[in-house]
């Protein structure tokens, strides 16, 4: 007889968002078909759960980066990849679930590292090459990188597990990381981007006084230091939008 199939890893996230939302049910989204199997989903799930603080929004995170079973590389520290995703989208009042298009915006993610194996890191950015959700007028059409700032990295029976937070941003807002650095201007804005939630209505927080003269501050003594830029501007997706599977 097999040896049962332990889901250390799949436990390992559950814990930690347990320690955030306690017995919270959070809304859950599985994958029919594998993506071994010939699925078109890579991810094996993705959980929502509500925040109400500092104002209602989604909590999403990922599973399928990590190793979710079984350690499938033993000599490395890292379980998988090494992350999971997490994404927070302001809330609706009416909203009973997440919006389908952020549901396939991860996913879509996933589709890129899986394929071509390159990793997401804090610090990263990217064009979206238009609006993060397909057909909306939104001025978010980029992202960043930034660990979650709820969610610190944990050690599994699998190996390390950091939570890296997908940050909505405007266009001027990537230009502004470009010229100075990524990490240095989520935290310059965060008063502005409480917890780094995405809000498809908000307007560029560069038109801002404060974050005009830290970029300049900024750029003054720390130079040019961005994280990676993907340059092919999402043509991993035949230049598609993120939504579109």
């Amino acid at each position: 007889m097999s040896e049962e199939v332990r889901s250390v890893g799949w436990e390992a996230i559950d814990n930690e968002m347990e320690r955030l939302y306690g017995k919270q049910e959070p809304k859950h989204y599985g994958t029919l078909i594998s993506y071994a199997l010939g699925g078109p989903d890579p991810l094996e799930g993705i959980s929502a759960y509500v925040s109400q603080e500092p104002f209602p929004h989604w909590h999403l995170v990922t599973y399928g980066f990590s190793d979710l079973y079984e350690n499938e590389n033993k000599d490395s520290e890292y379980s998988g990849y090494g992350f999971e995703l997490t994404f927070r989208l302001k809330k609706d009042p009416e909203e009973e679930e997440p919006p389908a298009w952020s549901l396939n915006f991860l996913q879509n993610l996933g589709r890129y590292v899986f394929s071509s194996g390159n990793l997401f890191r804090e610090g990263d950015y990217l064009n979206a090459n238009g609006p993060i959700a397909l057909e909306t007028d939104t001025l978010i059409q980029s992202i960043a990188f930034i660990q979650d700032p709820e969610l610190p990295p944990i050690e599994t029976e699998n190996g390390s597990v950091e939570f890296l937070q997908v940050v909505g941003i405007t266009l001027d807002e990537l230009e502004a990381m470009q010229m100075w650095n990524t990490l240095s201007l989520l935290q310059a804005a965060s008063p502005h981007l409480p917890l780094y939630i995405t809000d498809l209505q908000r307007q560029t927080f560069m038109d801002e006084p404060m974050m005009k003269e830290a970029l300049e501050k900024g750029m003054e003594q720390d130079g040019s230091n961005t994280g990676f830029l993907f340059l092919d501007n999402l043509q991993w997706l035949q230049k598609k939008s993120l939504l579109k599977s």
